[in-house]
């Protein structure tokens, strides 16, 4: 008997009848599923711009500006705290010099946001570029960065991460100009105490919270937090801009403290 050969063959019908173990595909990422993904993300956040841009179209017009020129706003600024500076000056017959320069600094901040998406988009065309700038606002970002963040390591992301950036900002886009179009028509029909102030904050800390994810991030948020509130009443909303400048100061020193603390441990472990 040969019980060599029917060990054999006995080893290849046990190898034969193991199951390889199951690796789960990767999930399919395409520019479509990208900017429908984006779109969904903004769809929350509507609920806090579109009443605003009802309150700037009336707001506008109650101004004194032409209809089309309260238009052009938000098409051509597009970025409602400055909008509305900018209306307020108008109204007040401002140099426009000074309009501009006013505008210029409230909108500072968007030169963050920039810093922090450009490692993202950096291999992007040109136009590519011009056109998420153009199109980049609080919104958008909050929600971008945070898609980001959460797909950070998940590789088959990186070549349509700008739809998503895309999806979401024009979903922004097309709101602020409808909501602004049907400010400027309605007027004064917008009820005066339809007051929202407390809207959009709220809507930002329920973005905010999740990706809170350190002891930096942490940091930074509490920093910002007490430096904007101490500055609540700095001119032209300089006080959100050094509460960005703080918040990410405080965020780069706790990184630092910690990767400090790291090399201090890997230093006093012994080595054979």
């Amino acid at each position: 008997m040969n019980t060599v050969g029917h060990t054999d063959s006995a080893t290849n019908a046990a190898a034969g009848d193991e199951q390889p173990e199951h690796t789960p595909a990767l999930q399919a990422v395409t520019k479509r599923s990208e900017f429908s993904s984006g779109v969904r993300a903004q769809l929350p956040m509507l609920l806090a711009v579109f009443p605003f841009g009802l309150i700037f179209g009336a707001v506008a017009r109650d101004a004194g500006l032409p209809p089309l020129a309260a238009l052009a706003t938000s098409s051509v600024i597009f970025a409602g705290s400055a909008q509305f500076v900018a209306v307020s000056l108008y109204r007040d017959l401002t140099p426009a010099a000074v309009m501009v320069l006013t505008t210029f600094v409230v909108n500072l901040r968007h030169a963050l946001y920039s810093a922090s998406l450009a490692q993202q988009l950096r291999h992007l065309r040109p136009r590519w570029k011009w056109l998420l700038a153009y199109l980049l606002t609080d919104e958008a970002y909050a929600v971008v960065i945070t898609h980001y963040n959460a797909t950070a390591r998940q590789p088959q992301y990186y070549a349509h991460r700008h739809w998503y950036f895309f999806g979401t900002a024009i979903t922004l886009w097309c709101s602020w100009q409808l909501s602004t179009a049907l400010g400027i028509l309605a007027g004064g029909q917008i009820p005066a105490g339809l007051l929202l102030d407390f809207v959009v904050p709220l809507t930002f800390i329920a973005l905010l919270v999740p990706a809170l994810a350190d002891r930096a991030g942490g940091a930074a948020a509490l920093v910002a937090g007490g430096v904007a509130a101490a500055g609540a009443a700095l001119p032209y909303k300089l006080g959100l801009f050094a509460a960005a400048l703080a918040g990410i100061a405080a965020g780069v020193l706790v990184e630092n403290l910690q990767a400090r603390a790291v090399r201090s441990r890997a230093d006093v472990v012994p080595h054979d």
